[in-house]
């Protein structure tokens, strides 16, 4: 059964269609036991590659495949990784992207897609003086 209704999946599939630059690929990694909103997770990430041909999802088992989940930087399940054009950008998502989460995915799906975001002058003045690498961590809680 679809989450999205077919008004919201007619909008994406458009909004992917104008705004989708070099394939993304969306690097899950969860588990069947033991994961609150893993399968929930999943279902939402199937269905959103499956509005674009520009989209793909490799689903990855969080114990099994250990080693890559090493290697990105992922310590917690449910875990989206998204790649843009082969590129690793660092965006990641731990937990369900729902609510205002699954905004933020398609936003960032379509940010890691043009391999750059869109900022203000002012913006990039100030990113300019960053000197340093910089972990920035959103917590959010579901309500």
């Amino acid at each position: 059964m679809p989450l999205l209704s077919d008004k919201d999946r007619k909008t994406l599939m458009g909004m992917f269609a104008q705004e989708l630059v070099e394939p993304v690929k969306i690097v899950y990694f969860g588990q069947e036991i033991a994961c609150q909103y893993c399968k929930e997770t999943q279902a939402i990430l199937e269905e959103v590659a499956g509005l674009s041909d520009k989209i793909e999802l490799e689903i990855n088992n969080f114990v099994i495949d250990k080693e890559k989940a090493d290697a990105m930087g992922v310590d917690k399940i449910p875990a989206t990784v998204l790649l843009g054009g082969g590129k690793d950008y660092g965006v990641r998502f731990f937990g369900i992207p729902s609510g205002y989460e699954f905004t933020s995915l398609i936003q960032d799906i379509i940010v890691v897609s043009k391999g750059q975001a869109e900022f203000s002058p002012e913006a990039l003045a100030m990113i300019a003086r960053i000197t340093q690498p910089v972990h920035i961590q959103v917590y959010i809680t579901p309500t």
